[in-house]
């Protein structure tokens, strides 16, 4: 991986905006997943953790019902001690880091995570091409992210 991925990631984002917005979706989603299986044949996320360290997913009921059976407490108490309402009404984690993040960067509750971190960053998906606020973002945050958008720029969709 680049070493300078997260400054050329915040220099590409007009780049990259561009690809997501004009680029052929369909030769995009054909070449995701291939993509996104080499990005994480290459990046392992116990070595960064970046997502867990600066950004919450979103909680939603399903969710908050699991992780709170699986620890043991009520859901209300889940909301109460790990939980807010963020400004687009969704639940969201209090603090940052994650409190489910260990130390080794492992998630205590991995089996039972939200949706949003099962699908993290999201570069097997349509939602890298419908969601291209969140993709930028994403690049800056996440080095599979960088890495599929810069082999589609590569590749010249």
């Amino acid at each position: 991986m680049d070493i300078n991925w997260e400054k050329q990631a915040k220099e590409r984002q007009k780049l990259y905006k561009q690809l997501l917005e004009k680029g052929n979706k369909n030769k995009i989603l054909k070449a995701l997943p291939e993509l996104h299986d080499d990005a994480f044949s290459k990046i392992d996320c116990l070595d960064c953790a970046r997502c867990c360290k600066n950004h919450s997913p979103r909680f939603k009921q399903p969710d908050i019902k699991r992780i709170a059976k699986v620890l043991r407490m009520k859901e209300g108490d889940l909301v109460q001690q790990y939980l807010k309402l963020d400004a687009d009404g969704d639940y969201v984690t209090r603090t940052s880091p994650c409190p489910f993040l260990a130390t080794d960067n492992t998630c205590n509750i991995y089996d039972d995570r939200p949706s949003d971190c099962r699908r993290y960053p999201y570069t097997d998906e349509d939602v890298l091409l419908k969601r291209v606020p969140l993709t930028l973002k994403n690049a800056t945050v996440c080095p599979a992210t960088y890495y599929v958008l810069e082999r589609l720029i590569a590749a010249g969709y």
